[in-house]
Formats: structure tokens, C-alpha cells, sequence
């Protein structure tokens, strides 16, 4: 009977041993060996202080690595051509990974290969790779020779400056291929999917003869997939999907068949996300439901971006399109603003089901602000409010711009009346975006009402009237946006930036000077 009893508590025990591990071992299969963040550096550029701030947020949250997209602030030794004013240093540089490292933070430097290299094409000393004389966004994959030089030398750079065991090389949006002549006779001969993995196979190679794993943006090969297999298979495709359908660039269950690893990559500010417009909604939901998606779909890793512009450039050119300057289309609020979506997105990886996203913003709402009730509600209408844009004049939905004025001005107006009892900082940025939208309202119906049918020279004196009261107020805003975001941006940016939010004012107020 003993022995029998005995038996019996063993053999349970054992069970529940058996059971436990096998709960631990599916925690550990469901989880993401990769929790990232993205930091776009093309603009906006955060202080070294703000950096390190940044990355004990990280820490807190619980993420484990950041992809950092330099562009040109990066410190080349032997490509000091690409760095701009913001670069940092070396020192700098070194100084974050190893304040990183020591917070649990493995630091990925993304490196762009074949697209999106305005940055560096805009110099004369490139500009033989050139895909296109005049749409300077690629460089040509046909000449593999003279860029296997250029990207073996910053590859080589940034794997000595950089402990970590990825290179993200970047390789999206390559709109181009196929576009030269070289290229044209390329994708005749072989297809375009061809064009492609060659070059950027010279480019994996690079990185794994430096002894790291290639990262790649997979937009391109899902779209071309049929020379996929030439890719080494230390190469990560990594989904970017930003609230759109599963599968919305081409079949990534096929290429996990054929051996590669997959991460994936919400947004907390993609399009139409710019100064006066955030989609929360669709970021939230985003959230909510690509993250549990990827991981079913057996991603290894779920890094979140954050675009601080489109990667679309403006230029001013001299003869032969030699480029003088340039500058970028389209900016979005600072990520200073935007702390709730990197909790909410914590919650998310932590999450092994489903997040409820407004409770998630509620109880935030009440823990970090201190909000009462009826200024909890406040702030989620605020959140869930349109962000509906207007093109050539028109708003895509509402009636009128007036309309939306109407609307909008309602839900800034209750945000004014939330009273923050935490946090108040940060609360701020949101007041500050419901107040620039309004001002951005009133200088698009300004600007209707100049392109309107109806307008005749009469009427400048009174849109004139509007648009100073308007410069007036952005004094106050421009104030505003310097001091939330003092030591978070340089000083320069940030007046660079309340600059540019200025211009479209400013450029209708001397036309209109003209008029009187």
C-alpha cells in the first residue's frame, strides 16, 4: 500500500513537472526572441541625453533591441561626405551602445542599400551609381562592382562600432527597378525579381562575411519572390504592416517554407501621420491585431517603427540636376508625444492574447495622467477622433473644412478642460496636437478661399487679416512645441521644424502682400 502511495505521489508529481515544462516551453515558443523599437534619425534627431532617456524607456518596457536608421547622422570615418550637421560622433555613438548594453539593449544600425539613398546620392562623389539623374532615391543594382566598394567600407564600419549580431540593410520601396537602360535589358532577360536578389545578395554577402545576420525590409521580395532562394538563408524578411490585410505584399508562408526566419513591424507614425494629423485608431488597432498575428504565424522577432518623415524629398536643383539642397516632404509630431503607444505597445508583446486597446487607454489614462472620469472620456474622443485630410482644398469626408472646424474644434476644446494631475508634460503634447490640427484648419480655409472661383484681389486685405492673426497665434504654438521638445531635439531642429510648419503661412501672406 505504501509502495503503492508512493507510486502514485510520484508518478503526480512527475506529471505536474511534465506539464510545467511543457507550459515554460511554450511560453518560450510563443514569445518573441526580438522586442524592438526603430528610431528614424533621418530627421528629427534626438540628443545624445534624450537617447539615453529613451533607451531606460525601452529597458522599462521591457524591449530588448533597437534598430537604429543613422541615415546621416551617422560618423563614417571614411564617408565623412554623408554626415549631416546633426551627426553625432564617434564617441557618442560608442558611448550609447555601450549605455545600451548595460541596460539589456542590443543596438541594430540599419544601413539602406539600395533605395532610399538621397542622402548619400546627393553628393557628387556618388552619383556614378545613380539609378535615375533626377529621382535620386536608388542607386543602379547593375553596377554591383562600384557599390560592393561603397557599402563593404560602411558595412564594415558600422560592424566595428556595433556589437550586435544583425545588420538591417534596409532594401525597401525600391519603386526603380528596372527603370535604366542597364536595368531595363536586365529584367527583359531575367525578371525583375532577378535584378533584384542579385544585388542584394552582394549586399547579404557583405554583412555575413562580416560574421552578422542580414535584416531586410521584405516588401520587395514578396512582391518578386522567384529568385528568393539566392538569398543566403541567414537573411531576415522582416513584415512590415502598418494596419493593412495579412499577406499584403505576397505570400510570406512561402517563404518560410523555403527556410527563412521572419520578424515582424507595426507603426506608431506612418501615413498620413504628420504634424497636425495622428491616426491613433488605426495604430492601436494595428497593434491589437498584427502583433498576435505574428505571433501565430511563428515570427521570431516584432520590432516597432516609428517614421519621423516619409523618406520623400523635395530638391532644389542646379544645372544638369546637380543637387543643391533638399528637404523633406512630409513630418510628423516628434516621438516625445507618443509614449502611450510604446506602452500600448509593451502591453501588446506581453499579451498573449488579444489586447483590449481602450481598456488598455483608459487605465493608462487614470494611472499616468490621474484623470478623472468624464476626462478620461475627454481624452479617448480625442483619440478616436478623424484624422481626415484635406486634398487640393477638399476634405475626403466632411462637408466642408468649416464642418471639420466645427468638429474637431468641439473635442480640442473638452481635451483644454482635462485636468492632469501627473504627467502634466506629457499630457501637454496632446493639447499641443489638438491646438496645432485647429490652426492648420484655419489656414487651409484661408487658403481655399484664395483658390476659390469666387476670389477677386478685393478680398486679400481680409484673408491678409486672417493670416496674421494666424502668424500671431503660431508664435505661441512654434513656444510651445520648443519647450516640450527642448533637449529632446537640438535646438536647431526644433527651430528648423517650427520654421517649416510656418512656411505654407508665410509663402500665402507674400503672395496675397502683393495683391493689396
Amino acid at each position: 500500500m505504501r509502495f503503492n502511495f508512493l507510486y502514485k505521489a510520484i508518478f503526480s508529481v512527475c506529471i505536474i513537472l511534465v506539464s510545467s515544462c511543457g507550459v515554460i516551453a511554450q511560453k518560450q515558443e510563443t514569445d518573441f526572441k526580438v522586442k524592438g523599437f526603430h528610431l528614424d534619425l533621418r530627421i528629427q534627431v534626438m540628443t545624445p541625453a534624450a537617447l539615453k532617456d529613451f533607451a531606460d524607456q525601452l529597458a522599462e518596457f521591457g524591449m530588448n533591441t533597437l534598430v537604429m536608421e543613422y541615415e546621416a547622422t551617422y560618423p563614417f570615418k571614411k564617408h565623412a561626405t554623408i554626415t549631416n550637421e546633426y551627426s553625432y560622433t564617434r564617441e557618442e555613438v560608442e558611448e550609447f551602445i555601450a549605455y545600451c548594453n548595460s541596460l539589456g539593449i542590443e543596438v541594430v544600425p540599419l544601413q539602406q542599400s539600395l533605395g532610399h539613398l538621397e542622402y548619400i546620392l546627393r553628393n557628387p562623389r556618388y552619383s556614378e551609381l545613380k539609378e535615375d539623374r533626377i529621382d535620386i532615391s536608388q542607386v543602379c543594382p547593375m553596377k554591383i562592382v562600384e557599390s560592393k566598394q561603397l557599402f563593404t567600407e560602411l558595412f564594415t564600419d558600422m560592424a566595428d562600432m556595433h556589437d550586435s549580431e544583425y545588420i538591417h540593410i534596409g532594401g525597401d520601396e525600391t519603386r526603380l527597378l528596372g527603370h535604366c537602360e542597364l536595368c531595363k535589358a536586365r529584367v527583359e532577360e531575367v525578371g525583375t525579381s532577378k535584378l533584384f536578389v542579385d544585388y542584394m545578395s552582394m549586399i547579404t554577402q557583405i554583412v555575413v562575411d562580416l560574421g552578422k545576420k542580414p535584416v531586410m525590409w521584405a516588401d520587395i521580395i514578396l512582391k518578386h519572390p522567384e529568385a528568393a532562394q539566392e538569398l543566403p538563408k541567414e537573411t531576415i524578411f522582416v513584415d512590415w504592416n502598418y494596419g493593412w490585410k495579412i499577406n499584403h505584399f505576397g505570400d510570406i508562408p512561402a517563404l518560410q517554407e523555403k527556410g527563412f526566419s521572419f520578424w515582424g513591424s507595426p507603426a506608431i507614425r506612418s501615413h498620413p501621420d504628420n504634424w497636425y494629423v495622428t491616426d491613433w485608431k488605426t495604430h492601436f488597432k494595428n497593434q491589437r491585431d498584427f502583433i498576435p498575428y505574428s505571433r501565430d504565424a511563428g515570427y521570431e522577432g516584432m520590432v516597432m517603427t516609428s517614421w519621423s518623415t516619409s523618406g520623400v524629398y523635395g530638391f532644389t536643383w542646379d544645372v544638369d540636376y546637380s543637387v543643391v539642397d533638399m528637404v523633406q516632404l512630409r513630418n510628423t509630431y516628434p516621438l516625445s508625444g507618443f509614449r502611450i503607444l510604446i506602452a500600448s505597445y509593451a502591453e501588446a508583446l506581453k499579451t498573449k492574447d488579444t489586447l483590449d486597446t481602450k481598456k488598455f487607454i483608459e487605465s493608462y489614462a487614470k494611472t499616468r495622467f490621474g484623470l478623472a472620469t468624464k476626462d478620461i472620456q475627454r481624452f479617448v474622443t480625442f483619440l478616436d477622433s478623424k484624422p481626415e485630410l484635406i486634398v487640393n482644398g477638399t476634405p475626403k469626408e466632411s462637408e466642408s473644412i468649416a464642418a471639420m472646424i466645427d468638429y474637431l474644434g468641439a473635442i480640442r476644446d473638452e481635451l483644454a478642460l482635462v485636468n492632469v494631475n501627473n504627467n502634466k508634460d506629457e499630457f501637454a503634447h496632446f493639447k499641443l496636437m489638438a491646438d496645432l490640427r485647429i490652426y492648420y484648419l484655419n489656414f487651409k480655409q484661408v487658403e481655399a478661399a484664395y483658390n476659390s472661383v469666387d476670389y477677386t484681389s478685393d478680398q486679400a486685405p481680409q484673408l491678409l487679416k486672417q493670416l496674421d492673426s494666424l502668424l500671431a497665434e503660431a508664435k505661441i504654438l512654434n513656444t510651445r512645441f520648443y519647450n516640450l521638445n527642448k533637449g529632446f531635439l537640438y535646438d536647431a531642429e526644433l527651430e528648423d521644424q517650427n520654421a517649416l510648419r510656418l512656411q505654407q503661412v508665410e509663402v500665402l501672406y507674400d503672395r496675397l502682400s502683393k495683391l493689396k
